[in-house]
């Protein structure tokens, strides 16, 4: 059975196998947590990303973690939806996100990964929203990963990640 916890943290210094990365279409480095995880990675992990890029909005590919601290040795990237009021998919994206990176992992073995609030940053996703397809996604979604790590970079994130997980 996978277990589900929310950590208030930085993503970059969690003790899982593989860690996701909020990325864009060029998986070459962005703001938000796909710059954090690109700096702590190193310049390989770019040069890896525009190798397999594009990825395309819902779907997820690996690279190594290079440089990030062990146990770290993948990183996941996915895009995830740009809000626009609801009314173009957004949810079922956000879905397919969790989903393919799951999918993703099992295909690597890793058996503990942290995830972002995907979406909930300059892509203006309704973080309640986010979070709770986020707990209900991974809960449904068939797995070998043994242990999933919804990170929160600040205490809002962390409220809201929590009660999603308390409503499930």
């Amino acid at each position: 059975m996978t277990v589900i916890e929310v950590v208030q943290g930085d993503i970059t210094r969690q003790g899982t196998e593989a860690i996701v990365n909020a990325a864009n279409e060029s998986l070459r480095g962005g703001g938000g947590v796909d710059g954090a995880i690109h700096r702590a990675a190193g310049p390989r992990l770019a040069e890896a990303g525009a190798a397999i890029a594009p990825c395309a909005r819902g779907d997820a590919k690996a690279t190594p973690g290079f440089d990030l601290p062990p146990p770290i040795r993948h990183v996941i990237h996915t895009v995830g939806p740009v809000w626009k009021g609801g009314t173009h998919d957004e949810e079922s994206v956000l879905t397919s996100c969790y989903r393919r990176s799951l999918e993703v992992a099992d295909e690597l073995g890793a058996t503990s990964m942290a995830f972002p609030a995907i979406s909930t940053g300059i892509f203006g996703f309704p973080p309640h929203l986010a979070a709770r397809i986020a707990v209900a996604t991974l809960r449904a979604t068939p797995t070998s990963v043994e242990r999933i790590s919804l990170m929160a970079f600040d205490e809002e994130t962390h409220r809201v990640l929590t009660e999603a997980l308390a409503e499930g």
